[in-house]
């Protein structure tokens, strides 16, 4: 077993340096004892077969209740920094039967059907907003995580949940609430304030919903609730869980690939002249930066041997590192670290979990995606950096991989072909183009 020592670092709780802590956690061996914010500790775990490994099988849990000594005994206090990804009661924290029988009111809720139904909806989304960027002065320096990637999934997972809106409607402290919601270098006493407005805003919205049901997800897991199929807390942490991933997730999905598009123009211009898809380059994106860096703690549920003389002994906490995985070299390659539209491996990450836990709203997450970016391309083909020179600043958080700000110019220098010339190129080579608005089959 393990041996008890120092931790080998204290993870920076900004995110400043991910990558880096990941290389230098890798290089300590397949699973690592970290020091995590708050002084807990916890083993690392970067591979990709050794995070699919924990992901799908019965090893570990992510039911603190049941399976973490340190949160029953109170050795971890609930006043903890990140106590809120712990104590929450949903199907994501939830283990065996408990799992199954949470997941199954999501996934009945969270259909193809309706999902198709709100392609055009997302099309009109997306267009109001380019429109808003078309008005933007010419050289204007523009903020397209602020103006563009944010404000679209928070209107569709808003119209997906029926969250109204208007000056007393509470999307506008959701957007607030969720945004602060994922800083992992926020203090103590904001972390906690921020849970109190969390709880108080869904609590007045259930509130809504239940005098004005509609056809949309949340009347749909009140119903549920109302079966018999989850408890009350169960249903809030539950619209915790959904609303907060199936924002930030696609923010980011399609922050980090607009700036790996633009930061590598060879790697555009396959994609502009049909050579890979959009949806080549949205997997390349989320096997490099896995919009949710690392998967919420998962607990020991028996002795894990890692290998000959390590193990990750029973009840201890675990960190799935969701962006070690894409990197991971022994899959990927020496150059897992490059950004690579035609990569073979692109599609073989955890991005969006695995197993029992993958992620009931990828297909809505990459048809956003793919919708936002060939019509933001084909609106601004000389979409820009604005300072090529000097990368975004990350977003401080070791849970959500993005950026604060993504600084471009609508009008930036011709670089790379647009889109006519692009479409001649196609005609030239007898390929069929896929740079149009195809949507991946949800």
């Amino acid at each position: 077993m393990a041996s008890r020592t120092c931790p080998f670092l204290a993870v920076d709780p900004s995110g400043q340096h991910l990558y880096e802590e990941i290389a230098r956690i890798r290089a300590q061996g397949p699973a690592v004892e970290v020091e995590l914010p708050g002084g807990v500790r916890a083993w690392w775990i970067n591979g990709l077969e050794l995070n699919k490994r924990l992901l799908a099988g019965p090893e570990t849990s992510k039911d603190a209740y049941r399976h973490w000594p340190a949160w029953i005994n109170g050795d971890v206090s609930r006043t903890w920094p990140l106590a809120i990804w712990v104590s929450v009661r949903n199907m994501v924290t939830a283990y065996g039967d408990d799992h199954s029988r949470l997941r199954k009111p999501m996934a009945a809720a969270f259909t193809k059907r309706r999902v198709d139904a709100l392609l055009p909806r997302v099309r009109q989304i997306v267009d109001r907003a380019l429109d808003d960027l078309e008005r933007r002065p010419e050289g204007e320096v523009v903020d397209l995580r602020a103006a563009f990637a944010a404000p679209i999934p928070h209107e569709v997972v808003c119209e997906l949940f029926g969250v109204p809106g208007g000056e007393d409607g509470p999307r506008r402290d959701l957007y607030r609430i969720i945004s602060r919601f994922f800083d992992t270098a926020i203090s103590l006493e904001d972390a906690q304030a921020n849970g109190v407005d969390l709880y108080a805003t869904l609590t007045a919205f259930l509130r809504y919903k239940r005098a004005h049901p509609a056809d949309d997800l949340t009347t749909a897991l009140i119903a549920a609730r109302e079966e018999g199929g989850l408890s009350e807390q169960e249903l809030m942490d539950n619209l915790i869980l959904l609303l907060t991933a199936g924002f930030e997730t696609t923010v980011n999905l399609i922050d980090n690939t607009v700036h790996s598009l633009l930061a590598h123009p060879d790697q555009l211009d396959l994609v502009l002249i049909g050579r890979v898809s959009w949806e080549d380059a949205l997997e390349e994106s989320l096997r490099l930066e896995a919009p949710g860096a690392m998967s919420g703690l998962r607990y020991a549920v028996e002795d894990i041997e890692i290998e000959p003389g390590l193990t990750i002994p029973k009840g201890d906490p675990i960190v799935v590192s969701f962006a070690g995985a894409g990197r991971d070299p022994e899959r990927h390659g020496p150059d897992a670290g490059r950004f690579d539209v035609t990569r073979a491996t692109s599609r073989d990450h955890v991005s969006f979990g695995h197993g029992v836990h993958h992620c009931l709203g990828r297909p809505l997450a990459m048809a956003e995606a793919t919708v936002a970016l060939t019509s933001l391309f084909q609106r601004f083909p000389r979409l820009a950096l604005a300072d090529p020179a000097r990368p975004p600043r990350r977003l401080r958080s070791i849970i959500s991989t993005g950026h604060e700000e993504l600084p471009v110019l609508l009008h930036g220098p011709a670089t790379g072909p647009r889109p006519e010339e692009a479409a001649a190129i196609r005609k030239l080579s007898g390929r069929r183009g896929t740079s149009g608005t195809r949507v991946p089959r949800a």
